[in-house]
């Protein structure tokens, strides 16, 4: 497995959503992740969050990731309506063992920041060589 998900406190807000019928708390950094040629991929959604504001590092298979929004006014500015989700937010993702922690590679673009990471090749699916009394057969995996 490439992605180990476990976020109690989101279990517990759904599990709130469902019996009081409300939203317990907006998803701050929504992501998307999934595995491709070879390459695990994940998508932060960040938008209005500054380049440099942006915190990612990896330890011990938890790739954790530290941004900040800042509020859009000052503070003499006395807000109407303020429902879009501001000051620091972080999310941890759980890795697997299969991947490639030391080639790491991330870009942030249009409020999306994306961090993309090699499977390592002795977790690649490949064929397996069967032999038998007529001789080796290949079997596709």
């Amino acid at each position: 497995m490439v992605l180990m998900r476990t976020d109690p406190f989101r279990e517990l807000d759904r599990l709130t959503e469902r019996v009081l019928g409300t939203v317990a708390r907006p998803a701050a950094m929504p992501l998307d992740a999934y595995e491709h040629d070879g390459m695990f991929t994940v998508h932060f959604d960040l938008p209005g969050v500054e380049p440099d504001s942006i915190d990612l590092n990896v330890e011990q298979n938890v790739l954790t990731v530290r941004a900040e929004r800042p509020a859009p006014v000052g503070a003499d500015v006395e807000l109407v309506v303020a429902e879009r989700p501001r000051g620091v937010f972080s999310r941890q993702v759980f890795l697997g063992e299969t991947l490639q922690l030391d080639k790491i590679e991330a870009s942030y673009e249009a409020g999306v920041l994306t961090v993309r990471i090699p499977v390592a090749e002795e977790a690649k699916p490949r064929k397996i060589e069967i032999s038998s009394g007529g001789g080796a057969k290949q079997i596709p995996s």
